[in-house]
């Protein structure tokens, strides 16, 4: 059974595709969190929940034990964000990385200027970039309320195309992501709904 560790996980994003890991596949959870006590647990035969934070590196360290797939939602302190995960999957000898960041940081998005906002989106991927892991990082537009599934991926250093992204979409790929040995190994995706002009 594959084991994937969910790092921010009362999210949003990370909360929808937590209920679509169990929906749809027969994976096992584990839901890490700085409160416990903000999430109940959906499914207590298949998920644990530990409290902790991601700069809490034994913590971190001792949770990702036994784990073949660590996603990361994350926000704040980025950078110290990403080298305390590298730093933890190195100690616990897991190597598969999905890591959520944003559009914009390489100034792919066609019209717009980069922004200081996006700074700790650039950092952290950039560290990631640079480690040895097997890691995906997902490069969203705007979160949707949409239920379609309906998606389109940009590699790195094409341009971005599209404004927005359903949440169930983001959610439909980190799933096919976690399940799937080797789906976009080191790459860095931008994802965006599907153009109907494309």
């Amino acid at each position: 059974m594959t084991r994937v560790l969910v790092l921010g996980a009362n999210g949003k994003l990370a909360r929808n595709t937590t209920r679509i890991l169990l929906e749809k596949t027969d994976v096992a959870l584990t839901l890490y969190l700085r409160r416990a006590s903000r999430i109940g647990n959906p499914a207590p035969q298949r998920v644990s929940i530990v409290e902790g934070d991601v700069l809490d590196q034994k913590t971190l360290t001792a949770t990702m034990r036994d784990q073949n797939v660590v996603y990361a939602n994350l926000a704040g302190d980025m950078a110290r964000q990403a080298r305390a995960i590298i730093d933890a999957m190195h100690t616990a000898g897991v190597k598969r990385l999905i890591f959520i960041s944003s559009m914009g940081i390489y100034g792919e998005v066609p019209g717009e200027r980069y922004r200081s906002v996006l700074d700790p989106y650039r950092d952290s991927a950039a560290l990631i970039e640079q480690s040895d892991l097997d890691y995906t990082i997902l490069r969203p537009g705007w979160f949707i309320n949409d239920d379609d599934v309906d998606y389109q991926i940009t590699q790195k250093g094409e341009p971005f195309r599209g404004h927005d992204v359903s949440l169930n979409s983001l959610s439909d790929l980190i799933v096919k992501l976690a399940t799937t040995p080797g789906l976009h190994n080191r790459s860095s995706l931008g994802v965006s709904r599907s153009d109907p002009l494309s």
